[in-house]
């Protein structure tokens, strides 16, 4: 491990950041001197620059994977490099987002991926808590059994994202559900455990497949990944008339911004709703004659 890198992990450490973003943001200093083959130290904020118009006109990388390269390459030459801010806000800029509303599942949709696509206790029960509670996929993989609570019915999540801690829903159905589960395959220390080696939570990967499979056993339209079911959670609690505080609470987020997203309108629901145009009583009311 060179020094540089070293120094990158040490004030990354430091920071409380988490292992998965270390490993991220250790990566993208790595595909810069690949790309350059020079160490990163050499290289001028001209070619900083030069390496963000390759990412997005050569490899086409998305918003999202673009403006993770920015946060890394930035925190690598301002902490390692000891680099002034504003020059590098000039070769390293954010990348514009575009705005897209989550897709969510109909409740009749939604029945139809936990029967006819979950034909295997574990897929059920898996898929039934990512929803039933919103949570992320790797929140959902690394639940453990100390994690439900059925005398407050809560479940809680442990260092998801930011690494913070918060309590969700835990109904009482999906209690029954997991406890079914247990009966059936009686997993150990994780909820959802590896395959292969119980005693490793499911990976992030698997989960995925399960709800791809999911997917297609119900013949269900493509609405995103499993993280549509999070996004589903949290519209139709929404649309029940739950606070948006609450929701925000439930769902882990920082900022009530990233909720506000959820306050869109399904198209199931647009059609349910009346024009107040219907109100108006125009045939009982007696029209100008016609000059």
């Amino acid at each position: 491990m060179t020094t540089l890198r070293q120094n990158f992990i040490r004030e990354l450490v430091i920071r409380g950041t988490s292992p998965r973003t270390q490993e991220s943001y250790v990566a993208v200093v790595y595909g810069l001197a690949k790309h350059y083959r020079k160490p990163p130290d050499q290289l001028s904020d001209e070619q900083l620059k030069d390496y963000m118009f390759h990412l997005a006109s050569e490899r086409k990388l998305a918003p999202a994977s673009l403006n993770l390269t920015v946060c890394a390459l930035r925190s690598f030459y301002r902490l390692v490099l000891q680099r002034p801010l504003e020059p590098l806000k000039l070769s390293l800029p954010w990348v514009a987002k575009a705005v897209r509303r989550p897709q969510v599942f109909a409740v009749e949709e939604l029945e139809k991926l936990l029967t006819v696509g979950c034909p295997h206790p574990k897929h059920r029960a898996f898929l039934m808590t990512v929803y039933g509670a919103g949570l992320r996929l790797n929140e959902a993989c690394h639940l453990k059994f100390g994690h439900i609570d059925s005398a407050r019915m809560q479940l809680r999540v442990e260092q998801g994202k930011g690494r913070k801690d918060r309590y969700t829903l835990l109904s009482p159905r999906l209690l029954s559900e997991l406890r079914a589960y247990w009966n059936i395959c009686r997993p150990a220390v994780w909820l959802f455990p590896a395959s292969r080696d119980p005693q490793q939570p499911m990976s992030d990967g698997t989960g995925a497949k399960i709800f791809w499979h999911a997917v297609q056993r119900a013949g269900l339209p493509h609405k995103g990944g499993i993280h549509s079911l999070r996004h589903s959670f949290a519209t139709h609690l929404l649309e029940a008339g739950v606070e948006i505080t609450v929701v925000q609470r439930l769902l882990g987020h920082t900022s009530i911004s990233t909720t506000v997203n959820y306050l869109h309108v399904r198209r199931e629901r647009v059609a349910q709703i009346q024009s107040p145009l219907q109100l108006l009583d125009l045939d009982g009311v007696k029209k100008p004659a016609q000059p």
